[in-house]
């Protein structure tokens, strides 16, 4: 095994560096929009600004998914892509609608909210606020936080999460089809509108399909979604779309031929193959936690090196991403504060953040990644606390445990790539539809507590009349009352 000491030396010696265009900045120089996407976005906005509220995140979701990413208009120095475009439709949308989503915010939401904030102040500080990267920063606030608002807003009760489900569903049907066509005819059908390239990549002789999201985000997209689609099969009338959407998913994943994927997917059925211990989960993840560390003790190199030895496809960089992660660790001290921009120096490949987690520490620093890792912590918290107050109802036991199985297989793809535009909106679907599952099933027995024990006196049930109507009948009793004369009190004559 090479030690990362011996890696880095070398790679520095040869001094292999990032891009010049990924060090900073980038972007389209001009607008890049077919006619045709930019009929079908229009079209997209219209019914995400007019449509009810609950069947607006239908429209919402294909349109952002299936439009490529490089799909943009580009005003002077601002860039705006056709996703983030649709997000500011669905911000619109939220404003007009007078019902901003913050009246059942708890603390999920503002891990969300302050891993956002947090993670664009740092980043502009690092830059020292050159202004190239806080206008950067600007629309990746809107992409992050604005998405996280729309998602928030868009998805109010559990109805709405299930057509969010076979919504994705229908997307994981389209793409697989797609993704079929580029390993029989050799090209990206998406392609051919722009934003994204024609040519299907090709590692060791292995067709790469991606779609609109590319061969190393469109399988861990699928792999994900796994265990929802299986809640979508006890669901009735939701049959046709999980089946769908779970063989579109299983192509996706094998298509895109990537280790992260594959994983992904691992990690859906081995949370969905712990349901029969689902009383005994707290021994399982002590038992976890003492293993690495008894590894991490007997191991000649520490217990994250096993990263390295991960390879499903016979093409995976397993070296670089476990590189990535023992460089980190190491430079604590460097990258703690706000984040640093000199990890491309420190080895081979460091400037590709291939790791969710160390991508959000190395760009905003250990606050921000606190933040970030409160969003999964949180996520947890809630749904163990939701199953167990339904124990014993089944149906509703299952959907927790598919929530928590699919949050499990994302944090095992986090640590195989770096979240982009895409796949955090996704990621943030998810969230809300744990925050909207575990509420509606916490928030009756809150209120029923809060119910029994307030006093009798506040139960009265009151007339539903608004305040002036209120104000201007008694002032008109007021003045139409008469008037009676204090009598004064007679004093008995001694």
């Amino acid at each position: 095994m090479i030690s990362s000491h011996l890696c880095a030396a070398i790679f520095a010696f040869l001094q292999v560096r990032a891009p010049e265009n990924l060090a900073f900045g980038g972007g389209a120089q001009e607008t890049t929009i077919h006619p045709l996407i930019a009929a079908y976005l229009g079209l997209v906005m219209l019914l995400v600004v007019f449509l009810p509220r609950r069947m607006a995140i239908a429209p919402f979701l294909f349109a952002f998914f299936t439009i490529p990413v490089g799909q943009v208009v580009v005003l002077g120095p601002f860039h705006f892509t056709a996703l983030r475009i649709l997000i500011l439709a669905g911000l619109m949308r939220l404003t007009f609608s007078r019902r901003l989503p913050s009246d059942r915010f708890e603390r999920m939401d503002w891990a969300v909210v302050l891993w956002s904030i947090s993670a664009a102040v740092c980043a502009c500080l690092e830059w020292r606020l050159q202004t190239g990267e806080v206008v950067r920063q600007a629309g990746g606030l809107v992409d992050t936080l604005g998405g996280f608002l729309v998602v928030r807003f868009l998805i109010p009760d559990t109805e709405a999460m299930r057509r969010t489900f076979k919504t994705l569903a229908a997307i994981c049907t389209v793409f697989a089809m797609t993704m079929v066509i580029e390993q029989v005819k050799h090209i990206n059908v998406f392609g051919l509108l722009g934003g994204v390239p024609t040519e299907v990549a090709v590692r060791n002789g292995q067709l790469r399909s991606g779609a609109t999201l590319g061969y190393l985000y469109a399988g861990a997209f699928a792999g994900v979604l796994v265990p929802m689609f299986v809640w979508l099969w006890t669901k009735g009338k939701s049959r046709i779309a999980a089946c769908a959407g779970l063989a579109g998913a299983i192509v996706m994943v094998i298509t895109s031929h990537s280790s992260t994927s594959l994983l992904a997917l691992g990690g859906s059925f081995l949370g969905l193959a712990f349901w029969p211990l689902r009383n005994r989960m707290r021994i399982i993840r002590w038992g976890l936690v003492c293993t690495l560390v008894a590894l991490h003790m007997v191991m000649k190199a520490p217990v994250w090196s096993l990263i390295q030895r991960i390879d499903l496809t016979g093409s995976s960089s397993g070296s670089q991403r476990y590189l990535l992660v023992d460089m980190t660790i190491r430079h604590f001290r460097d990258w703690w504060l706000i984040g640093t921009k000199e990890y491309v120096d420190w080895g081979y490949g460091t400037w590709d953040l291939c790791n969710q987690f160390v991508a959000v520490a190395l760009t905003g620093g250990l606050l921000t990644l606190i933040f970030y890792i409160a969003i999964f912590k949180r996520g947890f918290s809630l749904i163990g606390t939701a199953r167990k107050s339904v124990m014993g109802d089944g149906e509703q036991e299952w959907l927790f445990w598919c929530l928590g199985a699919s949050l499990f297989a994302t944090v095992v793809a986090h640590f195989g790539i770096n979240y982009m535009a895409q796949l955090i909106v996704s990621f943030f679907v998810l969230v809300v539809c744990i925050r909207v599952a575990t509420f509606e099933v916490t928030q009756p027995a809150l209120q029923s507590a809060t119910v029994s024990a307030a006093p009798q006196a506040f139960l009265t049930p009151r007339p539903a009349v608004s305040s002036s109507s209120l104000y201007k009948v008694q002032s008109e009793t007021k003045l139409s009352a008469p008037k009676l004369r204090r009598e004064r009190p007679i004093r008995s004559k001694a």
